[in-house]
């Protein structure tokens, strides 16, 4: 028997198979799951992997997020935090769930637009999962305690920068510090020095203490010194100003125009999951942040509320991808 003829008869086999199902009223498995699973979603309980420890901002986040969705979805979701790697590793577990609809992915800036061009072996690529909502953006604020810089505003710390390169130290917490950081010395041509630390607390206590004049940091871990004056807030990265901090002029308004870096958080699947479901999910989201309490939890956190259909993330995606890779690739930033 030819080879073809084997894969013919094994073809006919099959038909034979599905045929004889038929003719006793039964239907394969695979004819009639995604269909009827589909038009039941949801019918039992929802898993949303946070790629980070169990207390931080991702992780309050989205457990704000699932509180309202039960109100509309009528089923428990549990998180699952799977930490490390700089949120690899559950990303990696993220994108080899089954895509049945029952597990989605908290995805950040880092995860789903930074890490590609950070770690070599992450074990999953940002093609390996599709859009579902945008939640939120997470603007970073440019602060100090220095008393001999200035009160508010970038115009003299740029020009004090310039006079003399190099010799302002700036606080860094995070990868996504950074990257702001190196954005805004090439955008706006003030030679900076960056100082790498493992977290807000230290570098904010310093900043505070003076052992350091200037920090780049999230509204989440500045606004309380800012409101308290122990730090003044010099500039927020997003594009607009934000009611998250009031008064406090952006990046772009102060003399760098276009400037907008800034961390965000959203909703993620595997990338086979049926486009109905991801659709549904999209929806509740949209609805769930609507409610003002809602709204307002999320501005508490730092996050401005802000809601993308799948298309419309899956394209911003793209352009992050693109705006991150190219200020990591030219900053040499690397993964330490």
């Amino acid at each position: 028997m030819t080879e073809h003829q084997g894969t013919r008869r094994k073809l006919l086999t099959a038909a034979a198979v599905v045929s004889g199902a038929s003719a006793l009223g039964l239907r394969p498995a695979w004819a009639q799951s995604a269909p009827a699973m589909q038009s039941s979603w949801p019918s039992k309980p929802i898993r949303i992997i946070v790629p980070y420890a169990a207390g931080q901002g991702a992780d309050v986040l989205t457990r704000l997020v699932a509180h309202e969705l039960t109100k509309t979805l009528n089923q428990p979701i549990y998180i699952e935090n799977r930490a490390g790697a700089g949120g690899n590793i559950g990303a990696a577990a993220a994108a080899r769930s089954d895509a049945d609809g029952y597990t989605f992915m908290l995805g950040t800036n880092a995860i789903n637009a930074a890490n590609e061009f950070l770690y070599n072996n992450r074990g999953f690529e940002p093609s390996d999962f599709v859009g579902v909502a945008m939640i939120g953006l997470l603007p970073m604020v440019i602060c100090t305690s220095a008393p001999d810089l200035p009160t508010n505003g970038l115009a003299e710390l740029i020009a004090r920068a310039r006079a003399k390169p190099g010799t302002l130290n700036v606080g860094l917490p995070s990868t996504t510090a950074q990257v702001v950081f190196a954005e805004f010395v090439k955008s706006a041509q003030a030679p900076l020095f960056g100082v790498m630390y493992k977290g807000s607390s230290q570098s904010l206590t310093d900043t505070i203490g003076g052992q350091i004049p200037l920090a780049i940091d999230t509204v989440t871990a500045s606004r309380a010194y800012v409101a308290t004056g122990k730090l003044r807030a010099l500039a927020i990265t997003s594009l607009a100003a934000s009611d998250m901090l009031p008064g406090v002029k952006p990046v772009s308004e102060q003399g760098v125009p276009g400037f907008d870096v800034v961390a965000w958080d959203a909703l993620f699947a595997p990338r086979a999951t049926p486009p109905e479901i991801v659709a549904k999910m999209g929806e509740h989201i949209r609805m769930a942040l609507q409610a003002a309490d809602a709204r307002r939890k999320m501005m508490d956190i730092g996050v401005e509320p802000l809601v993308m259909g799948p298309t419309e993330l899956d394209a911003f995606v793209k352009t992050e991808r693109t705006k991150w890779g190219s200020i990591i690739k030219t900053a040499g930033i690397k993964v330490e």
